[in-house]
């Protein structure tokens, strides 16, 4: 099938490169646009088989599956400037946006995949809502590429904020409380920054390769480690003093902006 991806920012790029290094779809078969023509014309020059669209419209006509990778208040912007047919799918790659919204304004098969920074890695989770509309043929389809280079998992309207929270922004809580671990040793413990940076990207390689291997459970990762009256165990009692409600707010906050963006969003 023929992949169409409307807007190379972040993850526009990111979803570009995860498709074609991994082999899931084949560079000819993929046409990109967007509004500032360098941004896509850099992605062409690493994979140059791709076409670059000088509109919407080309884009949309040139594709069987049609990505929409703007921020949710461009989307009215986007889906204005093209009428998709019947036998086109349309795939939201944002939360806000749900599949009923876009059922109501767009006469064609419409998936919601919320994919995630890891995906570039060939790796990590992608998020699939399906509208009542998809045929069989494109259920079959994206969810076997999207295998390619991650593990789709289906989750309800209801949950999507969450889960998103988890598999698309997690990349950056977990990394910015990494930031604060290395700032910390380097306080506390006096080592250099880039030794700690080094210290805990292996760390959470290491980490993530026993939980891939599933070797240990986090439950039985964290017994493992903690030793009965050891330092770990004095770690997390301090862990669990300070941590109070950091998680809960983080996730009120994403839900709140969550809950404004579908405000001030009018297709």
């Amino acid at each position: 099938m023929r992949y169409g991806i409307i807007g190379t920012g972040n993850m526009g790029s990111m979803l570009t490169h995860a498709l074609i290094s991994s082999g899931a779809v084949n560079e000819e078969h993929v046409t990109i646009y967007n509004r500032t023509k360098d941004k896509a014309e850099k992605l062409q020059e690493v994979f140059n088989g791709l076409t670059v669209a000088e509109d919407i419209a080309e884009a949309a006509a040139n594709s069987d599956i049609v990505f929409i990778c703007v921020k949710p208040h461009h989307y009215k912007d986007v889906i204005q400037n093209f009428v998709p047919t019947p036998s086109q799918c349309i795939v939201s790659i944002t939360s806000p946006v749900s599949v009923q919204e876009l059922e109501k304004v767009l006469n064609c098969q419409i998936v919601r995949i919320v994919p995630s920074i890891t995906n570039r890695a060939h790796a990590g989770v992608s998020l699939f809502t399906f509208g009542e509309r998809v045929e069989s043929t494109y259920r079959a389809e994206l969810l076997d590429t999207f295998s390619k280079f991650s593990k789709p998992i289906e989750v309800d309207e209801e949950n999507i904020r969450v889960a998103s929270d988890i598999v698309s922004c997690g990349p950056a809580f977990i990394g910015f409380l990494l930031q604060n671990m290395i700032e910390a040793a380097q306080t506390v413990g006096g080592i250099s920054k880039d030794q700690g940076t080094q210290l805990v990207e292996e760390m959470i390689i290491g980490l993530g390769t026993l939980l891939d291997k599933k070797i240990f459970s986090l439950p039985e990762l964290i017994e493992k480690v903690t030793v009965k009256g050891g330092v770990t165990g004095e770690g997390l009692v301090a862990l669990e003093e300070n941590i109070d409600d950091t998680f809960i707010t983080m996730f009120q906050a994403t839900h709140y902006k969550h809950y404004r963006d579908k405000l001030s969003i009018n297709l």
